[in-house]
């Protein structure tokens, strides 16, 4: 079977393998789609040192359960479902917490073990969030709108409270939408046109630049260094600034301001515990990502596609399609 390997920053291949069989315990699953995540695009471009190479990409993951064990109560062969990423280990002080997403000895199908451009993937059953009514497009999304859901928890937001979103790529839109699902008032602001229109077809309150303003909650999910520390300065006394976009540096904060406002600030990483929730508002019909999908590759157009999308302006997300044919040796 075809996989796509990241062999380096800069180099990425086809490679051929004989495909798996199911391991003891494990899941086997026929991937579908894979959304291509910023990260990923850092990873090639050298900006991302949580990966480890060689590695097969793809992380935000979609697909078909195959085969399950005996011991898999819910799961049966031909449920669509998400596929949760985070391999934990489930002893650490943050594991012991509920707090998996930050175990000490954390592992990404994607980007430290490999991931899910390939067909066939071996999964831990606790990590198969199965949907009957949900698509390959949608499912391949509830990652990314896990960390956005995340995030907003994280802040403990409050309704009614005045909320910024810095930034209106897939991340920023996720945090935006479950900002607005619980009752605040949520203004993103985003340089880019194309994105910045996008959002506003979405229905939030955007724009280019903004006013004087503080509010209650800033988000930055930018993962730009300079951004994320003028989002300080957008910060309301006693108020929250999360940090959900990843910066490879050093961000220098401004500590006199930091502390006379009396800011508390926030890191959140990855999604813990929001798949289900995620699915269970997709399938209601509340969290719309019909138009999120602005553009499809094949599994043998990465290498050359997926870097020719960097930088791009009108990129919102991409999906890998993985085929049949994908399958031959």
């Amino acid at each position: 079977m075809r996989q796509i390997v990241l062999e380096r920053p800069g180099c990425l291949v086809e490679r051929r393998v004989s495909a798996p069989r199911r391991e003891p315990g494990m899941v086997l699953v026929r991937v579908r789609r894979v959304g291509i995540c910023g990260s990923d695009f850092h990873a090639y471009a050298g900006r991302q040192p949580a990966y480890t190479f060689p590695r097969v990409l793809g992380h935000e993951l979609a697909g078909e359960v195959l085969e399950v064990p005996e011991e898999s109560p819910g799961l049966r062969p031909g449920d669509r479902c998400a596929i949760e990423p985070y391999v934990s280990c489930g002893v650490c002080r943050p594991c012991r917490l509920g707090r998996y997403n930050c175990c000490q000895d954390l592992k990404l199908y994607g980007l430290h073990i490999d991931g899910g451009m390939q067909p066939l993937l071996n999964v831990p059953p606790h990590l198969i969030h199965p949907s009957a009514t949900l698509s390959y497009d949608q499912l391949a999304l509830v990652e990314t709108l896990g960390i956005g859901a995340h995030a907003v928890s994280r802040a403990q937001l409050q309704p009614g409270e005045s909320t910024l979103v810095v930034g209106a790529g897939p991340i920023g839109l996720a945090v935006a939408q479950f900002a607005v699902a619980v009752g605040a008032h949520v203004q993103v602001v985003e340089r880019n046109p194309v994105r910045l229109e996008f959002a506003r077809r979405l229905g939030l309150n955007a724009s280019e630049r903004l006013d004087e303003q503080l509010f209650d909650a800033v988000f930055d999910a930018t993962g730009s260094a300079e951004m994320m520390a003028r989002s300080l300065e957008l910060v309301a006394p006693a108020g929250r600034l999360v940090f959900v976009g990843l910066c490879p540096g050093t961000v220098t904060l401004n500590d006199p301001l930091f502390h006379k406002r009396e800011i508390t600030l926030y890191a959140s990483r990855n999604s813990a515990g929001q798949f289900p929730r995620v699915i269970q508002l997709m399938e209601q019909g509340k969290l719309d990502t019909s138009s999120w999908i602005t553009h499809r590759l094949k599994l043998t157009e990465v290498p050359v596609r997926m870097p020719a999308l960097l930088g791009r302006p009108e990129l919102i997300k991409a999906v890998v399609e993985i085929e049949d044919s994908d399958l031959e040796v």
